[in-house]
């Protein structure tokens, strides 16, 4: 079953259409949204597995410029 998550993220100041539009590139990647206030954009994934989430996150996420924060919620199956 796949891993689906939301990632909130918070971007440096000027930095965030340069990431949203390197987001949005990242495989597994279905919405990457700039929004409003806090955080700046809202990101959501489907992906293989938690460790597949993982690697999204930190290989791939925290490496775009500009990226100062993020905060993932795994969605819980109801």
């Amino acid at each position: 079953m796949a891993t689906k998550a939301y990632i909130l993220i918070k971007v440096k100041t000027g930095k965030t259409k340069d990431a949203v539009k390197a987001l949005r590139k990242i495989p597994g990647v279905e919405r990457a949204d700039p929004c409003f206030g806090r955080p700046d954009v809202f990101v959501f994934v489907e992906v293989g597995d938690e460790k597949a989430l993982s690697d999204v996150v930190i290989s791939k996420i925290h490496t775009i410029d500009g990226v100062e924060e993020t905060d993932t919620h795994i969605v819980a199956d109801a």
